[in-house]
């Protein structure tokens, strides 16, 4: 278990970070694909895609689900 002084400068850290500007916002995936202009970028979005789809096909797969639930999967993947 952390000590609280080991917390504190743990907070301190990332106030610190966060004040020097280091802390990297995160980068939001763009609604259209003409706003891409990278490959790198680009390939990065579609493996993301391609994740969070095959992640809610498994989901559906599953047997335990109730009928809207995989409803609600199935109109998120679409």
């Amino acid at each position: 278990m952390a000590r609280n002084s080991e917390k504190a400068m743990t907070a301190l850290a990332r106030w610190r970070a966060a004040e020097m500007g280091t802390l990297k916002a995160k980068d939001r995936r763009p609604y259209l694909v003409t706003e891409c202009d990278d490959l790198q970028e680009a390939e990065k979005w579609r493996m993301q895609i391609i994740r969070e789809i095959s992640k809610k096909v498994s989901q559906i797969q599953n047997a335990g689900l109730g009928e809207f639930r995989i409803r609600d999967l199935n109109d998120e993947i679409n």
